[in-house]
């Protein structure tokens, strides 16, 4: 059985192991430009969720186990920045569920082994289209080598631990294997070498040793989904809804799953191995926990009366009213933007990605009833639809996030934001807006590196069009009007300029050019203050 002893050693020493390497993980990110940042996301993840634990058992071993990992999973949940911190928080809350639900005759290594591969599996299912050769990859290879370890007689905690730890550090070093932009970069993967980080620092709260990391770079080398279930507060709905764990044989869930159907609706089972998580809304709720009886063992067993969660849900939306646009902006210029156009504004951008908390203080603190968020941010969208979820899930607001991937088509999809709308039509209007708004930008190349404009070295000058670098070149005005006419070449009417940080007049010498280059499109030059980015633009 786990300690909760334990589990408190080893999150210090993964913060405090992470905030170490956070630097080396962000620096793998560098492709070509440095704007990566996995290695703070992961660190503030876990930071986050660290935090939540010491403050929920007030740092004492003999706090009750269940709610001290629940709030460690809220913690990650809750704190989670990036793509590499959504995965991350999935895989931490995947396991403290696993310890959470541990039985006192549980043996700690076989929870363990459980719980990594219940939690690679999740996060294999919460991305669109996983990729091999990231962070999911080295999971499943540490989550593989910790079942078959697992299964050894006698095994210890201990031995699982190691050998998860050292087949992550294995596939890690294959990664530039599976992905070519890695193999062309020269590294292995980020997400990957900070999953490393966190098992290494396993290994250590158990053994006291610190594993010696895996080379970072090619040159250097020798040698269960769990959906989230619907909450329909409906005065038409069933009244209550159940939850229960449940230990019984697998072949039992089929019966259990037509005798829990014609209850009531919402209904999710998910599990297996023995062990099952059962959810329905009925008005029956005896006939529930009978079922659950007939198939097996059900405890810790919650039942929610719908009726107060509408009552709450219902004065919480009377003191809420209109709409409010949530934004992320990367820089002094464009939150001034964004503000003056009535947003309420989140600051973000490489290395200030902002977490899942942060969105959902700012969802909730805009004090409306109705928020459209503004992402712009390809590595933000994820954190944005988990805050947004979150939010709507405790009945607080309506959400909707418009997948923007650039700060340019958030720009866009302000400019026709229109109240007197219904909500839905705004949302599509806006999302339309900015998914028609071909964007691109002009930065420096920080290493050497192929890119789909050809090989570049470090102070080259890049162009972006649609987040990938198509040229390459050593004059940011040259580089940035052959941006320009190749965003054009595909027709519009108004090119936007967003002017960076670095005090140059390339906006202003770029807004010329289109003037007497594309005479029948409009410009417009904003003062942006992005860092990294001398020049964003976008063309509608």
């Amino acid at each position: 059985m786990f300690e909760l002893g334990l589990v408190l050693r080893f999150v210090d020493i993964a913060t405090t192991a992470l905030a170490d390497a956070r630097e080396e993980i962000d620096a793998l990110n560098v492709y070509p430009v440095p704007d990566g940042d996995t290695g703070t996301n992961m660190f503030l993840t876990v930071s986050a969720a660290r935090d939540a634990l010491h403050e929920a058992t007030g740092g004492s071993r003999s706090a009750p186990m269940a709610p001290a990992m629940a709030a460690f999973a809220r913690g990650a949940l809750l704190g989670a920045r990036g793509n590499s911190g959504v995965i991350l928080s999935q895989m931490l809350g995947g396991i403290a569920g696993r310890i959470a639900a541990a039985g006192p005759d549980d043996r700690s290594a076989t929870v363990f082994a459980e719980g990594l591969s219940e939690a690679t599996d999740a996060s294999y299912a919460a991305v669109g289209t996983p990729v091999e050769g990231t962070i999911l990859t080295v999971a499943r290879a540490a989550a593989n080598a910790a079942l078959e370890v697992a299964e050894v007689p006698d095994h210890r905690l201990a031995d699982v631990v190691t050998a998860a730890a050292a087949a992550a550090r294995v596939a890690l070093e294959h990664t530039p294997e599976q992905l070519q932009i890695l193999r062309d970069a020269g590294v292995v993967d980020a997400g990957g070498r900070g999953l490393c980080v966190i098992l290494d620092a396993a290994e250590t709260a158990l053994t006291g040793r610190r594993p010696v990391p895996p080379s970072t770079t090619i040159g250097a080398r020798r040698h269960i989904p769990v959906p989230m279930p619907t909450n329909d507060l409906t005065e038409d709905g069933p009244s209550y809804e159940v939850m229960y764990l449940l230990d019984a044989e697998d072949d039992h869930i089929p019966d259990l799953r037509k005798a829990l159907a014609p209850l009531g609706d919402s209904l999710v089972v998910v599990g297996g191995e023995g062990l099952w998580n059962v959810h329905v809304h009925v008005d029956d709720v005896g006939a529930a926990l009978e079922a659950g009886i007939e198939a097996g063992r059900p405890y810790r067993v919650r039942v929610t009366h719908f009726a107060e969660q509408v009552d709450e849900a219902r004065r919480r939306t009377r003191s809420r009213a209109g709409r409010r646009i949530v934004v992320v902006a990367a820089g002094d210029g464009l939150a001034d933007i964004f503000r003056e156009a009535g947003a309420f504004v989140v600051r973000g951008g490489p290395g200030t990605r902002p977490s899942t908390g942060m969105l959902v203080e700012a969802i909730e603190g805009c004090g409306a009833a109705e928020v459209v968020v503004l992402p712009n941010d390809p590595d933000s969208v994820r954190v944005a639809e988990i805050a947004a979820r979150t939010v709507e899930e405790a009945g607080h607001a309506r959400v909707a996030v418009i997948p923007s991937v650039a700060q340019v088509q958030g720009l866009a999809a302000i400019a026709v934001h229109e109240p007197g709308r219904s909500f839905d039509q705004d949302v599509l209007h806006m999302t339309a807006t900015a998914r028609h708004a071909r964007h691109g930008a002009v930065t420096i190349a920080a290493r050497r590196a192929i890119t789909m404009g050809g090989p570049c070295e470090p102070g080259d000058v890049l162009g972006v069009i649609e987040g990938d670098f198509a040229v390459v070149g050593e004059d940011l005005y040259t580089v940035a009007t052959d941006v320009i006419d190749r965003l054009v070449g595909g027709g519009g009417e108004l090119v936007t300029l967003v002017a960076g940080a670095d005090g140059s007049d390339l906006a202003q010498r770029c807004e010329a050019y289109v003037e007497q280059a594309h005479p029948i499109v409009d410009v417009v030059v904003y003062d942006g203050g992005q860092e990294r980015y001398p020049l964003l633009l976008a063309v509608e």
